[in-house]
């Protein structure tokens, strides 16, 4: 691997607690002030942790996990994807479902990398589009999307968290066709 660019790889059972404090790490320092402070305090790592195995080993196999690995052997990031939700329905198109990282890994390219590797999967795939919801209020994240080449359609919904409803905001972006 380079040590200037993350090993991006599928997800294994064994990456699963690492992952999930990569998620609760990451909500915890991603939505402070965006979400109640008394959830986020309350993420339980190894609860989490749990919830993945149990996806991993029971899933359909079509939501996609990805992990990604340093120089050190660490993991520094996660993304997961898979076909777009509409309501209880999965379409043709695309959507990232979580993007997170290890606080100390933002600004560092590791987003960037599995944002890319997600979309390539998903164009080899013959998706068309690829949606993502994101927190109406989280600006960085809403920036990375955007120079991604992601663009707010209008579609917003409130997401509830902690018994309150925090506005998400729906992006997209179509994908190129894949080679012949």
């Amino acid at each position: 691997m380079d040590s200037d660019r993350p090993d991006i790889r599928a997800m294994t059972a064994d990456d699963c607690d690492r992952v999930a404090e990569i998620r609760v790490r990451g909500w915890q320092h991603a939505y402070r002030g965006l979400v109640p402070q008394p959830y986020l305090d309350g993420l339980d790592v190894a609860a989490d942790a749990e919830r993945h195995r149990a996806r991993l080993l029971h899933g359909d196999g079509s939501v996609v996990n990805l992990v990604a690995g340093t120089a050190g052997g660490g993991l520094a990031g996660w993304a997961a994807f898979g076909p777009y939700r509409d309501g209880d329905t999965r379409t043709g198109d695309a959507e990232l479902y979580a993007l997170y990282l290890r606080p100390e890994s933002i600004g560092r390219g590791v987003g960037r990398a599995l944002l890319t590797e997600a979309v390539r999967r998903c164009c080899a795939d013959g998706r068309a589009r690829m949606y993502l919801w994101v927190l109406k209020g989280n600006t960085r994240a809403r920036r990375f999307y955007e120079r991604a080449g992601f663009a707010a359609d209008g579609g917003e919904e409130p997401f509830e968290v902690g018994g309150v409803a925090v506005p998400e905001v729906r992006y997209a972006k179509d994908l190129p066709a894949p080679p012949d």
